[in-house]
């Protein structure tokens, strides 16, 4: 059983690339892509459940949910063997998930995980990110592999609306762009040349000898997608704590897309968030049941 898919080509999750007069490629909004969700089968408890008296009665729900609730909601039922006839049936899952969030039995909510791609963010904004860590596994591009070919930059929310703030950005990324294929360049040439700092004998050590040492000059605008994988619970607390109105705005931006992205696919499970724009023209995000 799955959820809904994530709307392919969607504005609000696959942001469009755009570029400088020069053709430098720049993101001025996070996109967040679901790759991976947790599965349920419910038929298969049946082993476990008619080997109960009364407690088969589960397998027979008519209602079927996400398969992340469903498994949450299991979860929750087998800490009280509540699988017979007077259990919470599907059709009040939402009040049966409402006294979770109330009661803070949040243990429950981390049997459900989810995979997503998450880019057009700047390196300042993974270094946030990667500060989350309990629930979560993160896998970021490394720039030391990168080259310019691939290399792209995030511009802040603040330059977007600023005409002279957009221009230096554009000029800017323009001119480090410029710079560090220049520097890749120099660095090759010196690798040829013999240069003992430089040398490796593979080809793959080669190339990293040369990006690990133009990356210097690469600056936070730079972007760095990431693939993170995290339980509901987590989830839950990262979109509390960064899409909050005292967190950055990047960040914020980015925690709004990933509430939007896990509310399609798991609306009981993300229902209780509400969702106030502020005067900046971004939207924060919160909740009545924080910490689970």
């Amino acid at each position: 059983m799955t959820g809904p898919q994530n709307r392919a080509g969607s504005a609000l999750h696959a942001p469009e690339v755009l570029h400088t007069r020069t053709g430098t490629p720049y993101l001025a909004r996070p996109g967040v892509l679901v790759l991976a969700q947790t599965s349920f089968d419910p038929t298969a408890l049946s082993p476990f459940v008619e080997a109960f008296p009364g407690l088969a009665s589960v397998l027979e729900d008519p209602v079927s949910l996400a398969a992340g609730a469903g498994l949450c909601k299991t979860a929750g039922q087998l800490c009280y063997m509540s699988f017979g006839a007077r259990r919470t049936a599907n059709a009040d899952a939402a009040r049966y998930f409402a006294n979770i969030l109330r009661s803070g039995h949040g243990s429950v909510l981390e049997h459900a995980c989810y995979t997503l791609l998450v880019y057009g963010i700047s390196r300042s904004v993974t270094h946030e990110i990667v500060r989350h860590r309990a629930g979560f596994a993160f896998s970021q591009v490394s720039q030391r592999y990168v080259t310019a070919q691939v290399l792209r930059f995030v511009e802040r929310p603040e330059f977007q609306s600023d005409p002279e703030l957009h221009a230096a950005f554009e000029q800017r990324i323009d001119r480090v762009s410029a710079e560090y294929r220049r520097l890749q360049e120099a660095l090759s040439a010196l690798q040829r040349a013999g240069a003992d700092r430089l040398a490796a004998e593979a080809a793959t050590d080669r190339r990293k000898r040369i990006q690990q040492a133009a990356r210097a000059l690469l600056p936070n605008e730079a972007e760095a997608p990431m693939i993170v994988t995290g339980n509901v619970r987590a989830w839950r607390h990262f979109i509390e704590m960064r899409a909050s109105e005292h967190a950055d705005i990047e960040i914020r931006g980015l925690a709004h897309t990933v509430l939007v992205c896990l509310r399609e696919l798991e609306p009981l499970l993300f229902s209780d968030y509400v969702e106030r724009r502020l005067a900046d023209g971004s939207t924060a995000v919160h909740t009545e049941t924080p910490k689970v």
